[in-house]
């Protein structure tokens, strides 16, 4: 704990947002920007907390019922994955991201195979942002 009450310490200082992952009681505790919710977490009690006004939810969902939960959840923001083949993963492709894009009640970051041959097909949709590890990497993905 005397970690995580040093890193948002630092992060407040430095004005850096800070989203603590799964657990809103102590986000809030620390007065952090926001909660990341993963995928898995299906909980949908967060709306008995008293949340403060700027207080973020971000999120990540694989598929449709996922985004639905995310959505119950008050989500925001969320990591939609994978868009592209990545690690063996079934992909959900630009086309079946239409259905995502029908709702515009949260903004939706493009996550998950995405590299150089690919990433000018994120314009063909209405994605917020993309994030990504080896996009980012000094050798990139090929």
């Amino acid at each position: 704990m005397e970690i995580i009450y040093k890193l948002a310490k630092f992060c407040k200082k430095n004005k850096i947002n800070l989203f603590l992952s799964n657990n809103i009681k102590l986000a809030l505790k620390l007065n952090l920007n926001g909660v990341y919710i993963s995928a898995k977490n299906k909980d949908i009690r967060f709306n008995s907390f008293n949340i403060k006004k700027n207080f973020i939810f971000l999120g990540s969902a694989h598929n449709l019922q996922e985004v639905k939960v995310k959505k119950l959840q008050n989500v925001k923001e969320i990591f939609i994955s994978p868009i592209f083949k990545h690690k063996g993963r079934t992909p959900l492709g630009i086309h079946r991201c239409r259905y995502f894009f029908e709702d515009r009640s949260y903004q939706k970051i493009a996550l998950g195979g995405i590299n150089k041959k690919n990433i000018n097909l994120l314009l063909l949709t209405k994605f917020a942002g993309l994030a990504g590890i080896n996009l980012f990497k000094k050798k990139g993905p090929e």
